[in-house]
C-alpha cells in the first residue's frame, strides 16, 4: 500500500518513474520489488570520502 500510495502521488506530480535503491544483498527486498512490478535496471557505485565510514 505504501508503494502504490507513492506511486499515485508521483503520477499526480507528474512524474513519469519511480526509480528505488536497495543494498545488493536484500535479495527478500528485491523480490518484493520485482513482485511489485519494478525491474532491475543499473548497479550505482560509492566512495566514503572520510575515513571512518
Amino acid at each position: 500500500m505504501l508503494l502504490a500510495d507513492a506511486e499515485q502521488r508521483a503520477r499526480d506530480a507528474g512524474c513519469a518513474l519511480m526509480q528505488l535503491t536497495s543494498d545488493r544483498q536484500r535479495e527478500t527486498a528485491h523480490k518484493f520489488y520485482e513482485t511489485a512490478g519494478y525491474t532491475p535496471s543499473h548497479t550505482g557505485f560509492k566512495k566514503p570520502l572520510f575515513a571512518d565510514e
